[in-house]
């Protein structure tokens, strides 16, 4: 099977596991990857030492898989749009309202790499990541041409939008590859100017230590306390710079039911009476797990505190 060929059979089945989209690229070393050491260097990864454990692999995709030839990399949405009980996720990032998407994107990529394995014949390898391995996701998709680096540094893509989950598989397989998509930002501003906590140094560069996603989900111990009054009444992550973003406003409904919230979710000032106990069962195979316990009620308090502050600001006038 020629690598045209066989790069269409490989799309064709991507979607036929339930993917939104799926682009291939080359797989040479990420094209900013410069730029990803300099980030690294000037501290804006936080406490995310992994990322820098990682770096020499992230460089080189031939240093995760020997004799990598090619990447497949897909996208699927996770937009649930108006449902039942969305006042009540205000506080949650939308990527968290349903079931984790980690087990269900690792299990659809297996099954296609199995399937790649199988029409391509023996001696072909592969491996499958989902934001857990040392790769370089948002670069090796865009290359791939799933979509453009956003002044967010979120992928965008002009049918999508930004609402969409990124898996990756590298493989030793020779497939045809795309090309990167034009930057279609163009001079809007409007994600930069909407980040409460000013955690854009630039467009395109994020410095993570500032940012509510990881203030809420990746940081250990207190919020720095000129970060709390910004953070509102934010639990965990943050939409703000996709929700204002022009590209979003046409993104389509996901058509997977495990992003869709199972109910509604439970009032801020009930939070702090929600032992581990019951927080494990209410959340079990949730996002939501991720900063634990402890973590969902350091950001209950300063969300409370928040809540509490306008009202004590009018009594003090």
């Amino acid at each position: 099977m020629t690598k045209v060929m066989l790069a269409e059979v490989v799309r064709a089945k991507a979607l036929d596991l339930g993917f939104d989209r799926v682009a291939i690229g080359p797989a040479d070393p990420p094209d900013h990857g410069r730029a990803f050491e300099a980030w690294l260097d000037a501290g804006y990864a936080g406490a995310m030492e992994y990322l820098a454990r990682g770096r020499e692999k992230r460089l080189d995709p031939q240093k995760v898989l020997p004799g990598v030839r090619s990447v497949i990399t897909v996208a699927l949405n996770y937009y649930q749009g108006r449902v039942p009980h969305e006042k009540s996720w205000a506080p949650i990032a939308r990527y968290a309202w349903g079931r984790d998407y980690h087990d269900l994107m690792t299990s659809r990529l297996e099954s296609l790499l199995a399937f790649l394995k199988s029409a391509a014949g023996r001696g072909v390898e592969g491996r499958v990541y989902v934001d857990t391995g040392p790769v370089l996701e948002r670069d090796l998709a865009a290359r791939a041409s799933l979509g453009w680096i956003g002044k967010n540094t979120m992928l965008l893509h002009p049918a999508l939008g930004s609402w969409f989950f990124v898996g990756v598989i590298l493989t030793t397989a020779e497939l045809e590859v795309g090309g990167p998509l034009p930057d279609r930002c163009g001079r809007c501003t409007a994600c930069l100017d909407a980040c409460p906590t000013g955690a854009f140094v630039a467009p395109y560069v994020l410095n993570a230590a500032r940012c509510i996603s990881y203030l809420t989900i990746e940081h250990k111990g207190p919020i720095p306390d000129d970060l709390k009054r910004e953070m509102g009444e934010r639990l965990f992550g943050c939409d703000l710079c996709q929700s204002v973003c022009p590209w979003n406003r046409k993104a389509p409904r996901t058509r997977e039911p495990t992003f869709i919230p199972d109910g509604p979710f439970p009032p801020l000032e009930s939070l702090p009476r929600l032992s581990e106990a019951e927080f494990r069962e209410r959340f079990r195979g949730s996002p939501l797990m991720r900063p634990k316990w402890h973590g969902i009620m350091r950001n209950a308090e300063v969300a409370l505190a928040n809540r509490r502050r306008p009202a004590e600001a009018l009594c003090h006038d």
